[in-house]
């Protein structure tokens, strides 16, 4: 009996979550970061911070905003922006978050007159079996009633695109639009609507630079209008969710304090910025965050 009891409390704990946020640092140069956590709250860097993957997709080679979450493959599927101006992202797989495969680039916007492709996100959709990929551009010209309310000369929409392989995309098409300038985009289900984290890009002539959400029945139509803001009075970008129990938690970049900030709620109404209670790596930028099985962390990463 004792030794059924231990048997059943290994494999228990072998299946006890990790938490894990991949990120970059400075200017996406050096590639993939990953850092860890037990709590949710305390993350400790892995590889003592050093790189996990070098870029080597695109002209500019960078790897900024990464995203990864597991498909129903398997594999761990990535994400991320390539340049500021570039009109296509970075994609790679692994299998275990440590050997990745050749990167490629994926020229999303190629058709289109855009002036790049921002943080690109995954978001895998049961009902079609396929993945859905978006992500923040500019098309010079498209939405003029708000070019001059944004950064210089973006003014970003979100648009999305399906795909199974990761090779042969659909058409680009319009996500998001709701008449200011938008980026970094990331969409979790709830029950049967979907939720879009968003940060509104607004500069002039007041500025937003905060997180709000919207919702919708659909995976990649119907969203409604934002919410109002659920970040504080202070700049926020490159929201990532995680649901913990009855929490979600919203971790973002307060990118010019250069540190980041975390909100919570179990409504998805009332938000409590509880940032203070965050430990995150030095330097950490824009990432997500996704987790896998104690088991798989040891087998990948060994003893921290």
């Amino acid at each position: 009996m004792l030794l059924s009891l231990l048997t059943i409390n290994v494999a228990a704990q072998e299946n006890d979550p990790v938490y894990m946020f991949c990120y970059f640092k400075n200017n996406g140069q050096d590639g993939l970061h990953l850092a860890y956590s037990k709590d949710a709250w305390h993350w400790k860097a892995l590889n003592n911070d050093q790189s996990f993957l070098k870029p080597a997709a695109g002209k500019d080679k960078l790897m900024r905003d990464p995203c990864v979450i597991k498909g129903p493959d398997g594999l761990f599927h990535m994400v991320w922006t390539v340049s500021w101006n570039e009109k296509g992202i970075g994609y790679a797989s692994s299998k275990d978050l440590v050997h990745w495969s050749a990167q490629q680039y994926i020229p999303l916007m190629e058709n289109e007159d855009a002036l790049n492709c921002w943080a690109p996100e995954i978001t895998y959709d049961e009902k079609s079996g396929q993945y859905m990929i978006y992500w923040a551009t500019t098309i010079p010209g498209k939405f003029p009633a708000t070019d001059s309310s944004g950064d210089g000369k973006y003014n970003h929409r979100i648009y999305y695109a399906f795909t199974k392989d990761f090779k042969n995309i659909s058409k680009p098409e319009l996500l998001y639009d709701k008449g200011f300038t938008v980026i970094d985009a990331t969409i979790k289900q709830d029950g049967k609507k979907y939720i879009l984290f968003l940060k509104d890009e607004t500069k002039l002539p007041v500025p937003e630079k905060n997180i709000k959400i919207a919702t919708s029945k659909s995976i990649n139509k119907g969203y409604g209008a934002p919410s109002a803001r659920i970040t504080g009075d202070y700049w926020a970008e490159g929201p990532t969710v995680l649901k913990k129990g009855k929490q979600w938690i919203v971790y973002f970049d307060k990118y010019t304090a250069h540190k980041y900030g975390a909100v919570v709620s179990e409504d998805l109404k009332n938000w409590k910025d509880v940032s203070d209670q965050l430990e995150m790596p030095a330097g950490i930028r824009h990432g997500t965050v996704f987790t896998i099985s104690q088991k798989e962390f040891d087998a990948w990463f060994g003893e921290q």
